[in-house]
């Protein structure tokens, strides 16, 4: 005789709960997507050379900028010191140095990278301000009548970082 088997009732899925916590999370998670892009800047490290400096005659200048603690220290891989600009009280003066990098841009239009040398102890935002200094430069006279914004200078773009080279202290006096 064969055995009988009460049937059990089916079980329904209960998703109600489940639909009510997308339907609000979903918004929310599309929404503060949008608000939270992150920039970023491509940098590489100076090129480690192990023998003398191969000349490249299209691109003569190996541009140097060295964060310093009383001063910026602009100057060319070969050829040496380009200027050194003292630090204000407020800090480093970035427009002595954009004014100088534009100088510079303009003797030499075909260089594209630059080096930034920091102290280990230069904080972030400082080295940020400089390499956005280094990188580009607001026009001269910005707000022209009729024009609307005017678009920055391009000067050395492709920047790489470093560790700066110790400083030397002059020798002092003979006792």
């Amino acid at each position: 005789m064969p055995v009988r088997r009460p049937r059990k009732a089916v079980a329904h899925l209960e998703v109600t709960a489940f639909i009510n916590v997308i339907v609000v999370l979903v918004p929310f998670l599309l929404s503060t997507a949008v608000f939270s892009h992150l920039a970023v800047m491509d940098l590489s490290l100076p090129a480690q050379t192990s023998g003398p400096e191969r000349i490249d005659p299209d691109n003569l200048l190996k541009l140097e900028v060295v964060l310093r603690p009383d001063a910026l220290e602009v100057g060319d891989r070969i050829g040496g010191l380009i200027q050194r600009i003292p630090s204000t009280p407020e800090g480093y003066d970035l427009t002595a140095l954009s004014t100088l990098l534009q100088s510079i841009k303009a003797k030499y239009p075909a260089t594209r990278s630059a080096s930034v040398l920091a102290q280990p102890d230069t904080p972030y935002d400082v080295l940020v301000q400089v390499m956005d200094a280094v990188r580009q430069a607001k026009p001269e006279g910005a707000a022209v009548a009729g024009k609307g914004k005017v678009p920055d200078v391009e000067l050395f773009p492709d920047v790489s970082i470093g560790d700066a080279p110790v400083s030397v202290p002059p020798p002092k006096g003979r006792p």
